[in-house]
């Protein structure tokens, strides 16, 4: 091997590992903001989906949640000679019967030690109609459930001054505790009796 081709070899060599050197240069500043936008772009369409999809989680979970309260509260009326108790037993009546649930005679509120899972119950004076409240979680909304077996006079929040018997059922927005019942209050209570409002 003569000393040029051995030359030649070396040089070979080093413009190999000259090419192959360029490949290890990484990103440009360019191709690293191109990403970095496409990911805000991503994150601006998720977040509000995400956060629409968990609104609406928690009200279909308040209203899951006054449902089974109310088949509870239908059944103590009907073991009860079909007259709701007190607000106050009533409230205890179902906390026993429905132990997943908490029940307070009145106000429910959005202060840290009150989950989502505690409603509002409240009992007409002649014991013939219950409503119950909760608030739904982190949205300001206060979903109502009302069962009157008798129509009540004097009833506001409700279309009527006298109020339907049957299953009525609410919604009030932009809250920060809900209180059910049928001595007035809830003038701006959305209600309507075949099932709850959109």
């Amino acid at each position: 091997m003569t000393e040029r081709n051995r030359r030649d070899g070396v040089m070979d060599r080093m413009q190999a590992r000259a090419n192959t050197s360029h490949l290890d240069e990484g990103f440009t500043l360019i191709e690293l903001m191109v990403v970095l936008l496409i990911l805000a772009i991503l994150l601006a369409i998720a977040i509000p989906t995400f956060l629409g999809v968990t609104q609406s989680a928690n009200d279909r979970a308040a209203q899951s949640n006054l449902h089974t309260a109310w088949v509870n509260a239908d059944s103590i009326f009907q073991a009860n000679a079909q007259s709701f108790p007190a607000a106050s037993t009533l409230a205890a009546s179902l906390t026993v019967a429905e132990p997943a649930l908490s029940f307070v005679s009145g106000t429910v509120n959005t202060s840290s030690n009150t989950p989502q899972t505690s409603v509002g119950v409240a009992v007409s004076n002649d014991g013939q109609a219950v409503m119950l409240a909760e608030m739904a979680k982190g949205t300001g909304t206060c979903w109502y459930q009302a069962d009157i077996e008798i129509a009540q006079t004097g009833v506001t929040g409700v279309a009527t001054a006298t109020t339907a018997a049957g299953a009525w059922y609410g919604k009030q927005t932009g809250q920060s505790s809900c209180t059910p019942g049928f001595a007035g209050g809830l003038t701006d209570v959305t209600w309507q009796q075949n099932g709850f409002p959109g």
